[in-house]
């Protein structure tokens, strides 16, 4: 059950870690800052590391409404937030996935790793079956999502999708192109 009443909520998935450009941190920042500005919920994966943490903290700073969800076993691991908002524990990652999806109206992906990337499976698979017509965008900072990208042209080419996979992606180079996409989206 949806948590909260924010007038839009942004699922935010993201690496734990900060990466090797200084541009992934920058923009997860810009976009917490942009979230708060719009009004909007930020739901994330609760940790206080990494571009995680990055959105985060300036979506709080700013003066945002979070919803912060992490499975029971990365409490320690990823430092659990402790700021101000809500915050769920769940039993699995799963789980985690399942809390944040059902809390928000649009997904977001930034830079990150295997957990981000199984982020973004699962709800463009969802998606694909018509299980939700929500927003997918991709923050390509420095165009770290043009390999994925790539990836998804080669699966439909060799036959194993239908071209309409890659409309339900939208592709956007920094944050403040994504808060207008979303906006767009949103009306």
């Amino acid at each position: 059950m949806p948590v909260g009443n924010s007038k839009h909520s942004i699922c935010v998935f993201c690496g734990s870690r900060e990466g090797a450009s200084p541009a992934y941190a920058r923009e997860a920042a810009r976009l917490g800052e942009l979230i708060a500005a719009e009004g909007w919920r930020l739901v994330y994966g609760a940790g206080d590391i990494g571009l995680m943490g990055a959105v985060a903290h300036a979506a709080q700073e700013a003066g945002a409404e979070t919803l912060g969800v992490i499975p029971v076993h990365l409490l320690e691991r990823e430092r659990g937030s402790r700021a101000p908002g809500r915050f769920i524990v769940t039993e699995d990652m799963h789980e985690r996935k399942k809390v944040m999806y059902m809390n928000s109206d649009a997904i977001v992906v930034l830079p990150g790793g295997a957990g981000s990337l199984d982020e973004f499976f699962e709800v463009l698979t969802w998606r694909q079956l018509g299980l939700h017509d929500k927003p997918i965008l991709l923050l390509d900072t420095e165009g770290y999502w043009q390999p994925l990208v790539a990836l998804l042209d080669h699966v439909i080419a060799q036959g194993f999708a239908d071209a309409s996979l890659r409309g339900y992606i939208t592709l956007v180079k920094d944050a403040d192109s994504l808060v207008f996409a979303l906006r767009a989206a949103f009306s």
